[in-house]
C-alpha cells in the first residue's frame, strides 16, 4: 500500500489542527500558507524540468555512459528527466506498469530504465560493438606502447 496517499493529508490535517490550537486563525493561515508554498515550489520545479526537456528531442542524452553512472535506485522519473534534460522514449505499452524508457546518445549507446509507480527500479546500459573496419582504424591510430615519447630521451640523460 502507498502510505503517502494517506500520510500526507493526515500530516496536513494534524498541522492545521496544531496551528489552530496554538495560535487560532492566524496559525491556520500560517500553516495553510506554508503548505501552499510547498506545493507551489514543487510545481515550479516540475514545470522548469519539463520546460528544459521540451527543447530536446525525445529519448536523447549527451552521454549514455554518464547517465548510467548517475542513476540511482528509487529515483523518480522527474529526477531522471532532470538529469537527461530530455523526456525518455517510451518502450512499453502506454499506461501499463512497469514503464520502460530509453535514452540514446549520438554514439549509438543507450540506457533502458524501468520505472514502477514512477520510481526507478532497474536500468541497463547497452553499447554497440565497433565494426571490424572501425576497430582496425582505432588500432592503427593508437601509438605503440613501446614507442619513445618526445622528451623521454632527455629524462634518461645523467645530469651534467
Amino acid at each position: 500500500m502507498n502510505f503517502g496517499k494517506v500520510l500526507v493529508p493526515l500530516v496536513g490535517i494534524v498541522l492545521i489542527a496544531g496551528a489552530w490550537r496554538s495560535y487560532g486563525w492566524a496559525g491556520v493561515a500560517l500553516a495553510v500558507g506554508a503548505m501552499v508554498m510547498f506545493v507551489l515550489l514543487n510545481l515550479n520545479r516540475a514545470i522548469q524540468v519539463l520546460r528544459r526537456a521540451a527543447d530536446r528531442p525525445i529519448g536523447t542524452v549527451a552521454s549514455a555512459v554518464m547517465l548510467n553512472a548517475k542513476l540511482k535506485p528509487k529515483a523518480s522519473l522527474l529526477h531522471v528527466v532532470a538529469l537527461t534534460r530530455a523526456i525518455g522514449e517510451l518502450r512499453s505499452l502506454k499506461d501499463t506498469q512497469p514503464e520502460v524508457f530509453r535514452w540514446t546518445d549520438a554514439g549509438g549507446s543507450w540506457v533502458d530504465a524501468t520505472f514502477v509507480n514512477g520510481k526507478l527500479t532497474e536500468w541497463n546500459l547497452v553499447r554497440p560493438e565497433p565494426m571490424e573496419d572501425e576497430a582496425a582504424a582505432i588500432e592503427a591510430d593508437a601509438p605503440a606502447s613501446d614507442a619513445v615519447k618526445p622528451g623521454a630521451t632527455d629524462a634518461l640523460r645523467p645530469p651534467v
